[in-house]
């Protein structure tokens, strides 16, 4: 795909976002579209939300369930920058309003106390690198219309990013097994998920080796102070005002988070 297509399509997305008014698929438009055509789209989409005073403050993960995989039709998982205007801490209400089509995951967050650069990185290096690890919430939202992604659509609209809401209870990461660690996610009091940590890529410090060996290709690395969402271990739950949602994860404690 030439440059300025890939500069029309992430200016599109941006506006998009910017609108909230989504937007055919790009897979629908651009049959031949290849991901690595979706990350180039997706870098030029957070460039205008860092021209515009944001600063990259992580990344996450997507697509880690092998459910969502054979969605989507691909066998790895893909990921996306978090950005300072994404992030909501324990308490703080998330406005609905400001988002198309809001869906909530409940998964683990990462803090990295020092850099994670690939290839070879392995799960035990993440232990080494991660100051702790909380619960958290990530509300994904698609400026796709209908939420009809493939792959290289969602890659494209920043793994469908909308914000996430990290936790207040903070573990190191060598005090729980995140494997075995189990998840309860509850929506406006009923239970609507039961999990544990070996969903997402066997473990979540799997799915963050992943990420810094895929991103070590590229010539980047995890940087210390980054927040990684280590991928979803719930299945995506729309949200709207009025929702609220519990997360709890044995051993690291809960987290929730409201809807205006």
């Amino acid at each position: 795909m030439d440059a300025n297509t890939i500069q029309r399509y992430g200016d599109e997305l941006y506006q998009a976002l910017m609108q909230r008014e989504a937007v055919a698929p790009l897979t629908d438009r651009e049959p031949s579209i290849t991901v690595d055509d979706a990350y180039r789209i997706q870098l030029r989409m957070i460039q205008h939300r860092l021209d515009a005073g944001e600063v990259v403050v992580g990344k996450k993960i997507g697509v880690t369930s092998k459910a969502v995989m054979d969605m989507l039709g691909v066998n790895q998982p893909d990921f996306g920058h978090l950005l300072s205007g994404m992030v909501f801490n324990e308490g703080e209400a998330v406005d609905s309003s400001k988002m198309i089509a809001p869906r909530a995951e409940a998964e683990v967050a990462f803090m990295l106390s020092r850099d994670l650069q690939g290839p070879g990185v392995t799960a035990a290096d993440v232990l080494r690198a991660t100051d702790c690890v909380l619960p958290c919430f990530e509300i994904v939202d698609s400026r796709i219309r209908d939420w009809k992604i493939k792959i290289q659509d969602t890659v494209a609209d920043n793994a469908s990013c909308g914000v996430f809401a990290l936790g207040g209870t903070r573990r190191s990461p060598r005090d729980v097994d995140l494997a075995l660690a189990g998840m309860v996610l509850e929506k406006n009091g009923e239970i609507v998920s039961t999990s544990c940590g070996a969903s997402v890529q066997g473990s979540p410090v799997n799915a963050v080796a992943w990420l810094a060996n895929t991103l070590g290709r590229l010539g980047i690395a995890l940087k210390a102070g980054d927040v990684i969402l280590s991928g979803s271990q719930s299945p995506l739950v729309p949200v709207k005002a009025g929702d609220s949602l519990v997360c709890a994860v044995g051993g690291l404690g809960s987290t929730s988070v409201r809807f205006i």
